[in-house]
C-alpha cells in the first residue's frame, strides 16, 4: 500500500520546541537569525515588523517563545511567525485591543486573540501598527478585574 502525496505545500516547518543549542542565546539574535534564514521578502517583511513593534514603547522586550519571536510590555503583545504567503503578527489579547483602523484582519471570530495577516508586497500603515500596538500594551497594563470585563 502507497502513501497518498500530499497536494498542499507549506513553508519551512519551524520546530515547535527551541534546540537546546539556541536555549542559551539571546532573544534578539535567536530573531536576527529567524529573519535570515527566510531568505526572501518574509525575511524582510519581519524585519520591518520588528522595526515598528520595538518603535512603539522602549519597553518593550524581545522574547523566543515556542520557536518564534515575541514581543513584550507588561505582558506579551504578539508574536511574529512565518507562513508561505503572509507573516502574521498574533497579538495575545487582540479581541480587547481597540482597533480604529482595521488592522485586525485574521482570527477574528476568537475570544482572545486577534492577528494580522501580511501577504507579499501589501502596504503596511505603519503608524497605525504603532498605535495598535501602543493599545496592546495599554490593555496588558490594566488590572486583572479590567482586562476581564473587556
Amino acid at each position: 500500500m502507497t502513501q497518498a502525496k500530499s497536494t498542499t505545500t507549506t513553508a519551512k516547518r519551524f520546530p515547535k520546541t527551541t534546540p537546546a543549542a539556541d536555549a542559551a542565546k539571546p532573544a534578539s539574535e535567536l530573531i536576527d537569525a529567524r529573519i535570515a534564514e527566510l531568505q526572501d521578502w518574509r525575511g524582510e517583511l519581519l524585519s520591518r515588523l520588528r522595526r515598528v513593534i520595538k518603535s512603539a514603547d522602549p519597553e518593550i522586550t524581545e522574547e523566543w517563545k515556542w520557536n518564534i519571536p515575541v514581543w513584550s510590555c507588561h505582558g506579551i503583545i504578539c508574536t511574529g511567525e512565518s507562513y508561505k504567503k503572509v507573516v502574521k503578527l498574533t497579538f495575545a489579547k487582540g479581541a480587547s485591543v481597540i482597533d480604529p483602523s482595521h488592522l485586525f484582519n485574521s482570527s477574528l471570530d476568537g475570544n482572545v486573540r486577534r492577528a494580522i495577516d501580511f501577504p507579499i508586497d501589501c502596504e503596511i500603515d505603519e503608524e497605525a501598527l504603532k498605535t495598535l500596538i501602543q493599545a496592546a500594551i495599554a490593555v496588558n497594563k490594566l488590572p486583572s478585574k479590567a482586562k476581564n470585563a473587556t
